[in-house]
């Protein structure tokens, strides 16, 4: 039997939400209206879960969580300020989980629970924020520290993916030049030069060969580009392959630096964030290793978690790890023996964002000649491959 969730006003007035199994919608209306209650919304919890799907992008959720701050600072209560955000959403998706928060705290749920039955929309690390906020009183001040953190943290990754995406921008123009060249302006020589009938260079040969495997074979190679790619996948979802592939990719010149510094930079200001709002430093360590974005990182802070609940101190384990450069474990050990690690994690990504700004640069300007001079190599030495017979009849007829 399906069941509905509703909401309905006592014979005093009093706002009640909550859910009941009927076999349809005119039944619960029929039962509360026994119940001696005017019905105002009636809806199947299935269908209030499948309005609230669809993407919720950051920039969304930075807006709710200012927005949602300075209501609350202003003195609105809690359930009209997430009212007025659930209509000003520009974002359905967004709006439809607004609505659910509403009906869930009417309900008598906290913030944070309501929150956590969204995690797609709402993050282990910002669920437990809001919990703290509401236990200390002071939600605002969290919610407010929220949007800092998660706007820091979306230009930190899309500093990161910008450095990605050039190279891969560069890397498909050099593929599809490549398999243009090979389609289409190779056969023209080809048969250029059976006409002739002249004996070819070597690196015509080659050149030649290959363009005629593309023009066979195009589907195998397109197969097994898909097939490698869907095999990495599977193979990063395996725990094995994704400590290797996570370990691979820390180990890779410049990209690993740029990796392992934005890493960093996310776990201190996590944790750092964390720690002042509230939560006890083995939840925060907990929460920083599901948002580390990294196994191997992953694995350091917990490490560095267990280390702590056994009686020791945050700095030790993170040094085995051999993941954070000497400067960070030092500060991280400074911050513990002074009480204020907090504030030292906080300045270990301030400092961290400015290091990975100047690797990003790094390895631009470094990825720049390397990708001329690779693009020159290829396809320059297919042109001239391509020109050494016609030197050849050139010659042959002086």
């Amino acid at each position: 039997m399906p069941t509905f969730a509703y909401t309905a006003r006592t014979a005093n007035g009093e706002l009640k939400s909550a859910t009941l199994e009927a076999p349809n919608r005119e039944d619960v209306v029929q039962q509360l209206r026994r119940m001696r209650m005017n019905v105002v919304k009636v809806e199947e919890e299935k269908k209030a879960k499948q309005k609230t799907g669809g993407a919720i992008a950051m920039r969304d959720i930075v807006i709710f969580t200012r927005q949602f701050s300075t209501m609350i600072n202003s003195g609105l209560p809690l359930v009209q300020a997430l009212d007025i955000l659930s209509k000003q959403s520009e974002n359905p998706a967004l709006q439809a989980v607004t609505r659910q928060v509403v009906f869930d705290v009417e309900s008598g749920h906290t913030v944070a629970d309501a929150l956590a039955r969204h995690p797609k929309a709402f993050s282990d690390l910002y669920v437990n924020m809001v919990a703290a906020g509401e236990a200390g009183g002071i939600l605002d001040t969290i919610l407010m520290r929220l949007a800092t953190f998660m706007e820091k943290n979306d230009a930190l990754v899309r500093k990161v993916k910008g450095a990605m995406i050039y190279p891969g921008v560069i890397m498909s123009v050099a593929g599809i030049a490549i398999c243009v060249l090979l389609l289409f302006v190779i056969p023209v020589f080809q048969s250029m030069f059976a006409s002739v009938g002249l004996a070819l260079p070597l690196p015509t040969r080659v050149v030649i060969a290959l363009s005629e495997f593309l023009k066979g074979y195009w589907w195998a190679v397109i197969a097994g580009v898909v097939g490698l790619i869907q095999f990495l996948k599977k193979y990063y979802a395996t725990p094995d392959g994704q400590l290797r592939l996570d370990k691979l990719m820390l180990q890779m010149p410049v990209l690993g630096d740029v990796l392992r510094k934005s890493a960093v930079s996310r776990f201190t200001r996590t944790l750092g964030t964390l720690i002042s709002s509230g939560v006890s430093i083995l939840d925060g360590l907990e929460i920083t290793a599901k948002t580390a974005g990294n196994r191997v990182v992953s694995d350091a802070i917990m490490a560095s978690r267990s280390s702590i609940a056994g009686g020791d101190t945050i700095s030790a384990p993170l040094a085995r790890s051999n993941v954070f450069p000497p400067m960070v474990i030092s500060m991280i050990a400074v911050g513990e023996q002074t009480g204020g690690l907090d504030e030292m994690l906080s300045k270990i990504a301030d400092f961290y964002d400015e290091e990975v700004d100047a690797a990003v640069s790094g390895l631009l300007s470094l990825l720049e000649p390397v990708m001329i001079v690779f693009l020159g190599v290829v396809v320059g030495g297919m042109v001239v491959a391509m020109y050494l017979p016609i030197f050849d009849m050139i010659n042959a007829v002086q």
